[in-house]
């Protein structure tokens, strides 16, 4: 679908890892897009998992120490992107994360070549330093917002001209978030991670997937489990999935709140999950009861994708990609009452379940594809360079 629009350029995407997560997944979309586009995709980061998958998708990866927030080491890490800059003949730097874009800024500038950030995220400023901290995420030449609720943050915190914020949303891959695509066998082997015999009865699924930090409210999910467990006795199962990125003593909060409110058998916690498509498809209802506005949320729509009914906290960017009453159900954040009602409701409901997994997968389709988040980058990067030249 992109036409060779950047020949003969190379474009260097920074990140601070390549793990789980939307930022990384976004990251390697891009590097895809501008494969297709005739440039040459690189990265810089410290690596990960998802080494293998920014091969695929034409990327070559240059290891740096980018998820450094020591400023000796970042000051280094400018001085190498900068050579990287003059020895590979990069025509643009696109900043996706604060620590590393500190680097790129330093490096973009010294070599005169464009900068581009992305705002992945609504981040805290409790003092002046902070958002300084933050601040290098609003200057870029262009500034990518993934949804309208963080373009208007970014405006408003760092008093930007509109005109150089844009609103690129993340996206989904339809080709693997298709229910026609997943196998039997792969949801079965999710059943089995979850400890669900194959052919035995089970309970409906509740399934949030997201990192496992506080802010993504896994505790007020427990004690909505709890509140439904009262009222409705094996009402659903519950599974929490995610990385824990080395926070094992919030792990073990969450095991010890779910036995001290009686629902250890109901609330499984499940490690990072590499089948996502076949997860969401093993499931009832997808839920993400963050406490904190997301700025986007992928999973929501990944969710939707795999026609999925989805209940959110109704703040931030989950409150765009989820339409109340229509594709899923608006719970205030912090409200464990209120998200238990949202289950109730879904549960006592299985045709409202249904219809608004088939009205979100439809609207996903129209408004949230790969294509889209790769065509509007590369616009931006041809607009930059035909500037530069």
């Amino acid at each position: 679908h992109i036409v060779r629009m950047l020949p003969s350029h190379s474009i260097l995407q920074v990140v601070p890892a390549l793990d789980a997560g939307g930022v990384e997944r976004t990251t390697l979309e891009v590097c895809e897009a501008i494969r297709n586009a005739g440039a040459t995709a690189l990265v810089a980061s410290r690596g990960g998992r998802l080494e293998p998958d920014l091969k695929a998708a034409g990327g070559e990866l240059i290891r740096l120490p980018m998820d450094t927030k020591n400023p000796a080491v970042a000051l280094l890490n400018a001085f190498d992107l900068e050579t990287l800059i003059k020895s590979r003949n990069i025509s643009l730097v696109h900043a996706r994360s604060r620590a590393p874009a500190w680097s790129a800024l330093l490096a973009a500038r010294r070599c005169r070549v464009p900068f581009v950030t992305t705002y992945h995220g609504v981040y805290n400023a409790r003092s002046s330093l902070k958002r300084y901290y933050n601040g290098v995420m609003g200057r870029g030449d262009v500034v990518i917002a993934n949804s309208n609720f963080t373009r208007a943050h970014v405006i408003a915190e760092h008093k930007l001209d509109p005109g150089r914020v844009v609103t690129i949303p993340r996206c989904v891959d339809p080709v693997h978030f298709d229910p026609e695509a997943v196998s039997a066998d792969r949801v079965e082997a999710i059943n089995a991670s979850w400890g669900l015999r194959p052919g035995s009865l089970r309970p409906p699924i509740i399934f949030a997937p997201a990192r496992l930090t506080r802010w993504k409210g896994q505790t007020v999910l427990i004690e909505a489990a709890a509140q439904l467990e009262r009222k409705r006795e094996g009402a659903a199962l519950f599974v929490i999935a995610g990385d824990p990125q080395g926070r094992s003593d919030f792990v073990r909060e969450l095991h010890e709140l779910a036995e001290s409110l009686g629902v250890g058998d109901r609330v499984r916690i499940a490690p990072h999950i590499h089948d996502m498509p076949a997860a969401l498809l093993a499931c009832d209802i997808a839920c993400f009861p963050s406490i904190e506005p997301e700025a986007f949320g992928r999973g929501a729509i990944e969710a939707q994708a795999m026609a999925r009914p989805v209940v959110v906290s109704g703040i931030g960017g989950m409150a765009e990609t989820i339409l109340d009453g229509v594709t899923g159900l608006h719970v205030p954040p912090q409200d464990p009452t209120a998200l238990a009602a949202a289950f109730e409701t879904l549960l006592g409901n299985p045709e409202q379940c249904r219809a608004m997994g088939e009205r979100g997968q439809a609207r996903v389709k129209e408004l949230y594809s790969v294509a889209a988040l790769q065509d509007a980058t590369v616009k931006v990067y041809r607009q930059l360079l035909k500037g530069a030249e």
